[in-house]
Formats: structure tokens, C-alpha cells, sequence
């Protein structure tokens, strides 16, 4: 079977679609050309031949335009030439989408604006979901068994009917063994932490949990700075009333990413001085969980009480950690960032802790230019913690060891800790004050899972099926 090259590219368009996971540039892949040549001679060949059709195109309804060229081609010039494989991708793709609004929103208008206004139709949002089988019936089946008590068991394949959950938010029976239930997971997860990691924990503590890869814009450098604020109002104040938190932050490093390293050694050393101070005894607890897995994820995400989603507005492309959390009964304290949006938009803003610059604010201050010493000259207590960490109070010995992690806060952070450290103390006063309110917490944990079902992986499987693929489900038992 002989195809002309424009049969073959026809194929491959509608043979391929592109789901983008970040809007990270350093994350979006740009191979040296010199790299492609020596490995894939022919390969490279066919993607210049690609790039010229392409550009042919644009010329064709854009003449003139030499920067839109530029900016659309699938060949960067300037010092090292590389090939741009997102461009690549959406070249040779019919249709392009984002995993979850604000995220398919950014891609169409700012990551590759471009190529949305020459073919808007192309775009698409399917926001991601997560498996109810394991983030919920395997896991937790203590809930699992509890929801299938009042609603029935069929929403194990139509999570949409969580919603009936909501009849049952006012009842005090409910309440109590929703939350009698998450008591029996934190026991357990205490009990699992102090074999582990020797310390001992108070299962009647808020659990605080920042589980996600290491990464500078998921800031759990702010979680830090919060602990270290904590820390230092428990021992201003050791006798005011204080919301006991074992805060457990959990993650791996990429191998070559050395600030991701310097964070994991910062919260080992604030653990190991909030751990073992007197003063501060069980109110607060610091546990870093090493070597971050499914197997351990099942273990702390039914324990969990307050779940942080913490990453600067417009980075997060979803997030699917926060879906987990949201299905197992933890309240959310989080930006409006990836699918945050959306399950505020399910429960109600009100129903979760929302702080923080949004997307237009993060783009007003890089158009203003983050000065980062402001919010340290403005904020006593943001000061007294940047100055505890670069002065060596958590590193006694080897007072100079995270004058890095110091200077990047300051001079490049292109995450901006400093702008939403303030707001994020004062939303976790917030978390605080209704933690000690049993019954109204467990009511807005009753409102987040009944508001959950949007958040099924089936939901999304079925609308790539129905939207991008053309595909319809099938009840054919396969032998």
C-alpha cells in the first residue's frame, strides 16, 4: 500500500490527540536538533518536512506576519536550535486538551494562543478524575460501607450519585459515624507512623497533610514557613488555647533537582526541633514521609483531615491528589488552581478554605515586578521565620546550610511564597476555628464528598471517548 504524504499526514492527525499535563515551560520538552540528527537522522527530516508544510500554511493566511512564524514554528533559533515537541504535537494532532477549566483555559490563552486562534475547534477540557474502586472502596471501607448504608451501592459506578448524600448532611446519626469513622483511619495511620518513624503521635490532633511530588510551585516551602510561624506562637504563648496538628508533609525529589532536595532536608530539620521541643509537646508534630507511594497514599489519605492544595494560581494543571482527599472526607485549604476551581464550584466555595492570589493577580504582580523583601519587611512573623531559617536556629550545625533556599525566596522565586504567605496563615486561623467546632466540620466533610462525584476517572474516560475519540461505550463482555 503505496500513501501520498499528504494521505499519511491526514491519517496521523486523526490517529493522534494531545493531552497536555503542565504549562511549565521547563516541563514542555524541547530537543537539540544537533541531538535528533545523530539519533533519528530520518526522523528529524520528517519533522523539518512537517515544519515546512505547517509554515506554509501559516504564511499563507498570515503573510507577512515573520513573528507569528516564529513564534508557530516547530524549530526554536536562537543560540541552540531545538525542536518544540508540544508544537509538534498539536501539528499533528486533530484535537488538543487540558485536564481540568483552568488549566484547558491558560493553554488556549497564553501557553499556545496561536495555534487556538488559527483553529479554535481543535481545543478541548476534560478535567481528570480518579478511580472510586481504589481511592475509596479499597482504601477507606469503613466510608465506602457507611455511603452504601444510606445511598446504595450503585454509585461504586456512578459516583454522581454521591449527591444524595446531601439529605443526609443535617442528620446527627450520619455525623457521628462519618465522623467515628474517620477517627477509627487515624488511629490506625498513628499507629502505622510511630512503628515507622518512632514519634509519638495524637490521633485527636488535626491532620495536616501536603502529599505531592517536590516541586517549588506546589510551595511546600509556605507549608514550611506556616509550621515555623506555628511554632513560634506555641512558644510565645505556650499556655493560649492551640488546635493541636500533626502536619505530614510527603513527596520525592527529582534526582537532579537540588532546591527539591534542599526543601525535603528544611522540613526534616524543622521536624527534628518542633519534634523534640518541650515546650511545644503533642501540639504540634512534624512527619516527613519518605519514598511517597500508592501504598503509602492509601494509608494517609483516609486519615486525613485538611488537605493542601497550595500551588501558586495558573501552575497546577489539576491535581488529582486533592479529588482523593475531597472522596475520603478531608477539607481542602488551597489556591483557585487546577481542579480547586472545580470543587469549589461542586461543594461551594464556602465549603472549602480558599486563599490566595488568583490567575489575574499573579499576572498584575509579574506585570508590577514581585519584590519579595517587601512582604519580609512588612510581615513581623514571615521575618522572624526567614530569619530563623538563614541563621541556622534548625541547622545548628551548619548554620549556612540552607542560605540557598533563603535566596531563592528572595531574589527568585517564580512562585511567589512571600506574596500568599499572609493570606494563608490567616485562612489556616480559620481551619483552626472550626476544627474545634466537631459537628460543623464534619457537616462541610459531608457537603465535599457528597459533591465528589464529578471526580470519577469513568466520567472522564467516557467524555474523551464521546468528544475526542467518537467511540461509544459497549456492554460486550469480552470472553
Amino acid at each position: 500500500l503505496s500513501l501520498s504524504p499528504r494521505q499519511a499526514w491526514d491519517i496521523t492527525k486523526r490517529t493522534f490527540a494531545y493531552t497536555n499535563h503542565t504549562v511549565l515551560p521547563e516541563a514542555l520538552e524541547r530537543w537539540p536538533v544537533d541531538l535528533v540528527e545523530k539519533l533519528l537522522p530520518r526522523h528529524l527530516q520528517i519533522i523539518y518536512e512537517i515544519n515546512q508544510r505547517h509554515l506554509d500554511h501559516i504564511a499563507s493566511l498570515f503573510p507577512n506576519d515573520v513573528d507569528r512564524l516564529r513564534r508557530m514554528s516547530l524549530i526554536e533559533e536562537g543560540g541552540t536550535k531545538r525542536i518544540n515537541m508540544a508544537h509538534l504535537c498539536i501539528v499533528g494532532s486533530h484535537a488538543v486538551n487540558g485536564v481540568a477549566k483552568i488549566h484547558s483555559q491558560i493553554v488556549k490563552t497564553q501557553v499556545f494562543e496561536d495555534f487556538a486562534e488559527l483553529e479554535p475547534e481543535k481545543f478541548q477540557n476534560k478535567t481528570n478524575g480518579i478511580t472510586p474502586r481504589r481511592w475509596l472502596l479499597l482504601c477507606n471501607p469503613g466510608l465506602a460501607e457507611l455511603i452504601a448504608e444510606k445511598i446504595g451501592e450503585d454509585y461504586v459506578r456512578d459516583l454522581s450519585q454521591l449527591t444524595k448524600l446531601h439529605e443526609f448532611v443535617d442528620d446527627d446519626l450520619f455525623i457521628r459515624e462519618v465522623a467515628k469513622v474517620k477517627q477509627e483511619n487515624k488511629v490506625k495511620f498513628a499507629q502505622y507512623l510511630e512503628k515507622e518513624y518512632k514519634v509519638k503521635i495524637n490521633p485527636s490532633s488535626m491532620f495536616d497533610v501536603h502529599v505531592k511530588r517536590i516541586h517549588e510551585y506546589k510551595r511546600q516551602l509556605m507549608k514550611c514557613l506556616q509550621i515555623v510561624t506555628m511554632y513560634n506562637r506555641i512558644r510565645r504563648e505556650p499556655a493560649k488555647l492551640f488546635v493541636p496538628r500533626t502536619v505530614i508533609i510527603g513527596g520525592k525529589a527529582a534526582p537532579g533537582y537540588h532546591m527539591a532536595k534542599m526543601i525535603i532536608k528544611l522540613i526534616n530539620a524543622v521536624a527534628q526541633v518542633v519534634n523534640n521541643d518541650p515546650v511545644v509537646g503533642s501540639k504540634l508534630k512534624v512527619i516527613f514521609l519518605e519514598n511517597y507511594r500508592v501504598s503509602l497514599a492509601e494509608k494517609v489519605i483516609p486519615a486525613t483531615d485538611l488537605s493542601e492544595q497550595i500551588s501558586t494560581a495558573g501552575t497546577e494543571a489539576s491535581g488529582t491528589g486533592n479529588m482523593k482527599f475531597m472522596l475520603n472526607g478531608a477539607l481542602t485549604i488551597g489556591t483557585m488552581d487546577g481542579a480547586n476551581v472545580e470543587m469549589a464550584e461542586e461543594a461551594g466555595e464556602e465549603n472549602l478554605f480558599i486563599f490566595g492570589m488568583r490567575v489575574e493577580d499573579v499576572t498584575e504582580l509579574d506585570r508590577e515586578g514581585y519584590k519579595a523583601h517587601r512582604y519580609y519587611e512588612r510581615l513581623p512573623e514571615l521575618r522572624q521565620a526567614i530569619d530563623q531559617i538563614k541563621g541556622g536556629f534548625f541547622s545548628p550545625q551548619e548554620p549556612d546550610l540552607f542560605k540557598d533556599v533563603v535566596n531563592m525566596l528572595f531574589h527568585h522565586d517564580r512562585f511567589k511564597v512571600f506574596a500568599d504567605y499572609e493570606a494563608y496563615v490567616k485562612c489556616q486561623e480559620k481551619v483552626s476555628e472550626l476544627y474545634l467546632n466537631s459537628k460543623a466540620w464534619t457537616k462541610m466533610v459531608i457537603r465535599n464528598i457528597a459533591a465528589a462525584g464529578k471526580f470519577s476517572s469513568d466520567r472522564t474516560i467516557k467524555e474523551y471517548a464521546r468528544d475526542i475519540w467518537h467511540v461509544e461505550p459497549s456492554d460486550l463482555k469480552i470472553p
